[in-house]
């Protein structure tokens, strides 16, 4: 069967089990957050819409009785497709180009290629977001000194650079030197992260280095980073790059800055 009868019998079928009526995908979600973003931007790419539903994790909204039975881990972003709750933002790129998408282009079906998207798409969430979360927002659980702070915003800053302007450690900085030096090299003799084009896999790549590049993370040592980095923001111009994503990352980092500058902290 050709692809085009494929996706039309696909997309037939789908009507039919939906009595006719397509329901967009609800997305639970908070606008700065990376994460969010990134679902974001591949819906402006895939001409999807959603229904859009804010949750307010600053003022607990996420611990509220229905959206813990949705989701237990209570996070966002959180996508609800007919009856298919997903979360994680990775997952939820992949389901979507899937699901919705006129051509595998942004997650390729070559297992070979798509072995290289998942793996950028691994190394994105378990090092390279990890670390810049670890060093800017600050994952480890706030001490007993900030235990009020903690009770007062429903157990939300868990993140105690962010939200209460702890200290940097210059130990966590160092480690997300490391990972933006993987990625560096990475990036060398390449166009893209892991395909010819463009994929998911720079997609959030993209979210996670824009973040950096609003926190004033130091990138001109890294020439492919850069040489990249430039790349993908022209191919993301179309689909509203600057306001769905440039615009959120400047919000965080205005926060951040805020925070530290009330704190003293350095």
């Amino acid at each position: 069967m050709g692809d085009t009868k494929r996706i039309v019998t696909e997309f037939v079928y789908c009507l039919l089990l939906r009595g006719g009526k397509m329901s967009p995908p609800v997305l639970y979600y908070l606008p700065p957050s990376p994460p969010c973003r990134s679902i974001l931007l591949l819906a402006k790419m895939l001409d999807l819409d959603f229904e859009l539903k804010i949750v307010n994790i600053l003022e607990g909204e996420q611990l509220k009785p229905d959206f813990v039975a949705m989701n237990p881990q209570h996070c966002v972003p959180t996508m609800n497709d007919e009856g298919l709750v997903l979360w994680e933002s990775r997952a939820i790129l992949a389901y979507l180009v899937a699901a919705y998408a006129k051509s595998d282009s942004l997650y390729p079906t070559d297992i070979r290629v798509r072995a290289l998207v998942d793996q950028r798409l691994h190394f994105d969430l378990g090092t390279l977001y990890m670390r810049l979360t670890d060093y800017y927002v600050g994952l480890e659980l706030i001490t007993f000194k900030y235990l009020t702070i903690q009770i007062n915003v429903h157990n939300i800053p868990q993140f105690p650079t962010m939200f209460i302007g702890a200290p940097l450690d210059e130990g966590k900085r160092a480690k997300l030197t490391e990972a933006v030096g993987w990625l560096n090299s990475i990036l060398e003799g390449r166009q893209y992260a892991a395909a010819e084009h463009f994929t998911i896999a720079d997609l959030t790549l993209l979210v996670t280095v824009s973040q950096l590049e609003a926190f004033e993370f130091e990138l001109r040592p890294y020439k492919h980073i850069r040489q990249w980095l430039d790349r993908c923001k022209d191919h993301m111009a179309p689909y509203d790059y600057e306001e769905l994503n440039v615009t959120k990352a400047n919000l965080l980092a205005d926060m951040f800055k805020a925070k530290m500058n009330q704190s003293g902290g350095s």
